[in-house]
């Protein structure tokens, strides 16, 4: 991501936080948008409903691969921003017949390319505590992999507050310098994405 947007949102990022009134001057994230999973949660869903209702221009793929990523930029229309949204569910991951080391590979590999493209990096963790603290079995910590994955590689970052009461994301924002977007209520999601990409 150029410094200069990076710079951007370190600045706007105190209007987020609290999710405030303050309106946003300048885009710091841009559609087309990939959103997608690390951890085949069910938090992707919920945000895919506020984007839909935001008529955003975007793709939801949970199993997104960088080879995804080349694709769309050879047909001309390249992802400017890529969403993932971390929170681990053995249930979900299950399901789609895959292990939490094939999430962080994909993921890697996902990333490493959004690098490479320019496309800016939003990791999100949006269940709160409640998927934090749900190993399927006592010594899971497959949900805090898939954070580790994600956030210290994003170029921002959206979590929800309670999620946030250990100070997991705050840390990680105040270590790697990535600027910290938090909301208190899964209604102020559009806010925050309306203010994100300047709808």
């Amino acid at each position: 991501m150029k410094k200069s947007v990076r710079l951007l949102i370190g600045c706007v990022v105190g209007s987020l936080i609290l999710v405030s009134a303050t309106p946003i001057k300048a885009q710091t994230a841009k559609e087309p948008v990939l959103l997608t999973s690390c951890g085949q949660s069910p938090g992707p869903v919920r945000l895919k409903i506020f984007m839909k209702r935001l008529n955003m221009d975007f793709d939801y793929q949970l199993l997104a691969t960088a080879d995804d990523l080349i694709a769309k930029k050879k047909e001309g229309k390249p992802y400017k921003t890529i969403i993932i949204v971390t929170g681990a569910s053995l249930k979900g991951m299950g399901a789609a017949g895959i292990s939490i080391d094939d999430e962080l590979a994909r993921t890697k590999a996902l990333i490493e390319e959004a690098k490479k493209e320019g496309i800016t990096l939003i990791g999100s963790h949006i269940e709160g505590m409640a998927r934090r603290a749900q190993g399927a079995a006592q010594g899971d910590n497959s949900d805090e992999q898939s954070i580790d994955a994600v956030c210290p590689k994003s170029d921002f970052m959206i979590v929800k507050k309670e999620g946030d009461s250990d100070h997991r994301f705050t840390n990680i924002s105040k270590a790697k310098n990535i600027p910290l977007i938090l909301f208190t209520l899964n209604s102020e999601i559009s806010g925050v994405l309306k203010k994100v990409f300047n709808k």
